[in-house]
């Protein structure tokens, strides 16, 4: 049986849904080094994306973990309420809003 990720999904917080969609994998920039995987969220009946970007996870002697990071429902709705109390309005109109999430995932 094959093991399938989920790359996008629809959660629900404070009564709203919210649809997330897995948008970049951790790559290598030449510029940049190793950057981490970005998760796109949208209002359902919103305008405005927020754009969560997580750091590269490190292994146990600090080099960059090679795998990829998991991705769930659980950890997009604490995104979704960590941007929210940011300052992000998904009703608005404008740009897509990119936020840095920490290494402890808020």
């Amino acid at each position: 049986m094959l093991h399938t990720r989920n790359l996008t999904g629809i959660v629900e917080v404070d009564g709203l849904e919210y649809e997330w969609a897995l948008q970049r994998e951790p790559q290598w920039c030449t510029v940049h080094g190793w950057r981490g995987m970005t998760v796109s969220l949208r209002q359902l009946d919103g305008q405005r994306e927020a754009v969560l970007e997580f750091p590269m996870p490190k292994a146990g002697n600090g080099s960059p973990q090679r795998r990829r990071p998991q991705i769930n429902d659980a950890t997009a709705a604490n995104g979704v309420r960590a941007a929210l109390a940011a300052g992000w309005e998904p009703t608005s109109r404008g740009k897509p809003v990119n936020f840095a999430v920490d290494a402890n995932g808020s």
